[in-house]
């Protein structure tokens, strides 16, 4: 179980969404939001439920970003800086990330106008072009959602992560929804992709720590967010079998199989099929708080072959 803070305990009750999920042991591997390119643009001051619409952020230009980026797989997340947000006309940091294995790239820039961003072509991003777009980002970013609007497990649990690492790393920010707010705090990890939840400040701190040498933390992962659930598990599964942790030497043939055999395969030649099994779990919980009890799709993974 995660230590938590007094005023966490005293916010976060055995009905939030996060706290069911935590006490129902829900497995996190297979459970990561999939994209395979992300913009993130810095937007600070107040977030509402549908951030890029409800912000200060110019909602016309916020709706327009997320539909031609949806339309090519790529995912918007507005991003801010621990500690107050005050909401000045300054320029804004961007990211653009693409995150499949060996082919990952991270570039930067600043923006007067946000509208800048919609002369981006996303479908050449989703595919992995980058265009020589700003300046190349060497060292990893780890974005952790504190939407409270969208999610008071978020807020608590995402601010008081934030809180506790902010000032030991330059590339934390505060982001918007990234899916997933029953496994708050929620991180994603840029440029690889790897999604995090129920994130300790003390793994939080080693995951960065990993991410600077080319290696991954397995432990609270919930997959490498450019594949889809099954090949999530799969992969984690596989370095789990292997022990292998460098972050880029595993890849999963595509498209994965949603029920039945992943293939997995190494940079140095060796391959894995994976059987992974989709099934709902019981009993029904909200997903988010406020929302509706359904089950949840869970992906276990069966068996691990070496093939060869």
């Amino acid at each position: 179980m995660r230590q938590l803070g007094e005023a966490e305990h005293e916010t976060t009750g055995a009905t939030t969404c996060a706290a069911l999920s935590e006490a129902l042991d829900e497995p996190l591997a297979g459970t990561a939001a999939v994209a395979g390119g992300w913009l993130c643009l810095e937007q600070p001051g107040p977030w509402g439920r549908d951030a890029l619409l409800q912000s200060h952020l110019d909602s016309e230009v916020g709706a327009a970003l997320s539909a031609r980026a949806e339309a090519a797989g790529v995912r918007v997340q507005l991003i801010r800086g621990p500690g107050r947000h005050p909401d000045t006309d300054r320029p804004r940091r961007v990211y653009l990330a693409h995150t499949r294995p060996e082919r990952s790239w991270l570039r930067t820039r600043t923006v007067n106008d946000p509208a800048e961003l919609l002369e981006l072509d996303f479908e050449r991003i989703a595919r992995g072009h980058h265009d020589s777009w700003g300046e190349a980002v060497s060292d990893p970013v780890l974005l952790v959602c504190t939407n409270g609007r969208r999610d008071r497990c978020c807020a608590v649990w995402g601010r008081a992560l934030v809180s506790e690492l902010a000032g030991r790393h330059d590339g934390l920010w505060e982001t918007t929804h990234t899916g997933g707010h029953r496994f708050a705090p929620a991180c994603v990890l840029l440029p690889s992709g790897y999604t995090y939840g129920r994130i300790t400040t003390h793994q939080a701190e080693s995951v960065l720590s990993a991410a600077f040498a080319g290696k991954v933390v397995t432990e609270g992962c919930r997959g490498r967010a450019c594949w889809p659930g099954a090949g999530q598990a799969a992969e984690l599964a596989v370095r789990e079998f292997t022990g292998e942790y460098l972050a880029d030497v595993l890849s999963v043939e595509e498209p994965p199989a949603e029920n039945g055999q992943v293939r997995v395969t190494h940079r140095d030649g060796r391959r894995w099929t994976v059987t992974v099994r989709s099934h709902e779990l019981e009993p029904p919980r909200p997903s988010s708080c406020g929302k509706s009890s359904a089950r949840p799709t869970c992906r276990t993974v069966e068996q691990v072959s070496p093939l060869d």
